[in-house]
């Protein structure tokens, strides 16, 4: 009968997943724009289109992008390939995972330096969509936000002490 539990361990008890404020904001998000997408479908159908549909899907997979982003970071979630890597010593494995971990930070703070510099460039120009008019000063605000979230939070992991050498 082991074989039937699919590598899970039943002995421990189940925990309820915690959900915290990044889910409900992608959550949301996805919300938000398969709502918006259902409307907009069902009113060209109809003959009355939704104009700005895509505008407000594209604000709201912003949202959702972000928290997806910065919560894989908070988790350690994202998708991993260790092919070669699971075949290395583990304080190289660690050593690379550390490189690995510090030149994201170093994309992802590149990417905060850079749209930083676009909306200090732009903040006194009022940049608004098309049909609806959102602004994007706030998208851009939350951009930097994000980014430069996921860099700490990389950069803190990067440098932390391993697991390892609190045991020893």
């Amino acid at each position: 009968m082991a074989g039937l539990n699919h590598g899970i361990d039943e002995t421990l008890p189940k925990k309820p997943p915690r959900y915290g404020l990044l889910f409900y904001v992608g959550a949301s998000g996805l919300l938000i724009a398969m709502g918006i997408e259902a409307i907009a479908v069902a009113g060209r159908q109809l003959g009355i289109p939704l104009l700005g549909a895509l505008e407000i899907i594209q604000t709201a997979i912003l949202l959702t992008a972000s928290a997806a982003m910065l919560s894989a970071t908070l988790t350690d979630a994202h998708a991993t390939v260790k092919l070669v890597v699971e075949r290395l010593s583990p304080r190289a494995q660690s050593i690379l995972h550390r490189l690995a971990l510090l030149i994201s930070a170093a994309f992802f703070a590149c990417l905060a330096v850079a749209v930083t510099w676009l909306t200090i460039d732009a903040w006194n120009d009022f940049e608004h969509s098309e049909l609806l008019h959102i602004p994007y000063r706030p998208l851009r605000v939350l951009v930097i936000v994000m980014t430069t979230a996921i860099a700490l939070t990389l950069a803190y992991k990067a440098v932390r002490p391993s697991e390892r050498s609190k045991s020893v």
